[in-house]
């Protein structure tokens, strides 16, 4: 079969390599549409930084490796000891491995396990024509969600379950930093919620024209003084939650100034350069930074359960490519800012 295996930065070849083979409690699935990722992006041109060197406590595994951690399909083949599935299930997966001993994992927050994989960058993934995932991966979808959609799942897990920990609720102030992908999933998260006043912050007038397309109501943090006009709106309140998905120091200390007395930064971004943000205003207001990491099976099902709703759309940001172009038309298209979001479908033809 055709995958996308990872050799190194800046090494990431489409080739032949065999069918993985279904084992006990593993099921296969042939890959509808696989997204790539920011982190698939700092992997290729920065890594390897997550995917290891040597082979991983909970895989064994090790590059290369075929990339792909966002991905949904239809179960091909089930391996003995898997029951509640069958071959022409359509799935969305949640692709953490987790050891189930650490005090986290024994908590119930498996999402931060102190050994987490990921299935794509801990394992071989599922930028190609099939892939084995254990069941409990998996989550079954709608007969109203399209595969296209259920790719998107795991990025718009990770935005809902950062927009959950901002304790948010109809009626309150929100505040998006960030209109890419993970901006986009927290809006439609948070109105999802019932949130009516949500605004995000973009200088991109590209990405505000996207996000506006979709109903959104944005601020250019460019040509306004974001922190005053929260200030004028609120009557002085604050927003009641601040969520940074840029991951730029003008974000955080921007948020800052607009999230009310005892409310929460929620930052669900990577940095790529240390913060020197003066904390005065979280001191003196009692706020507070709440990082989040990942999603649990909780966020999936609740995202599933709002796009089987219809409150997801893919109209305006999202590419669909051929897995032969992920090259050019998927990693260098992103990684320029010419496309958003880029899901990949293995059964089309390349287009060169």
């Amino acid at each position: 079969m055709r995958a996308a295996v990872y050799y190194g930065p800046n090494k990431l070849e489409v080739t032949d390599v065999d069918e993985p083979q279904v084992g006990p409690g593993e099921v296969k699935i042939e890959v509808g549409f696989n997204g790539i990722c920011g982190t698939d992006l700092h992997e290729y041109y920065a890594g390897p930084i997550f995917i290891p060197t040597e082979p991983h406590a909970l895989t064994g595994q090790q590059l290369p490796l075929v990339m792909g951690h966002e991905f949904a399909g239809t179960v091909t083949e089930v391996g003995s000891g898997v029951s509640g599935w069958a071959p022409g299930d359509r799935v969305a997966v949640e692709p953490l491995y987790r050891c189930d001993e650490c005090h986290s994992c024994r908590a119930g927050n498996y999402n931060i396990c102190s050994t987490i994989g990921f299935h794509g960058l801990m394992s071989d993934g599922a930028m190609a024509q099939y892939t084995v995932v254990p069941q409990r991966m998996l989550h079954r979808l709608p007969d109203n969600v399209s595969l296209e959609l259920g790719a998107l799942v795991e990025p718009m897990s990770v935005a809902y379950h950062a927009a959950a920990l901002g304790d948010v609720h109809p009626g309150d102030t929100a505040l998006v930093f960030g209109a890419g992908p993970i901006g986009i999933g927290l809006w439609f998260a948070l109105t999802g919620m019932g949130l009516d006043h949500v605004h995000v912050v973009e200088p991109s007038a590209t990405r505000r024209a996207a996000i506006e397309a979709l109903g959104a109501k944005t601020l250019d943090p460019t040509a306004i003084d974001v922190p005053e006009f929260v200030a004028d709106t609120t009557a002085g309140r604050g927003a009641d939650a601040a969520y940074d998905a840029a991951g730029v120091e003008a974000s955080v200390q921007t948020a800052l100034g607009c999230v009310g007395a005892r409310k929460p930064l929620v930052s669900v971004a990577i940095y790529e350069k240390p913060l020197t943000t003066p904390l005065l205003n979280l001191v003196m207001n009692e706020s507070r930074i709440q990082g989040s990491l990942c999603y649990t099976s909780a966020d999936y099902e609740a995202v599933i359960g709002l796009m089987e709703q219809g409150r997801y759309d893919t109209t305006g940001w999202v590419s669909t490519i051929a897995l032969d172009d992920v090259l050019d038309e998927g990693f260098e298209a992103l990684h320029a800012g010419t496309k958003m979001k880029v899901l990949i479908d293995p059964s089309l033809a390349a287009t060169r």
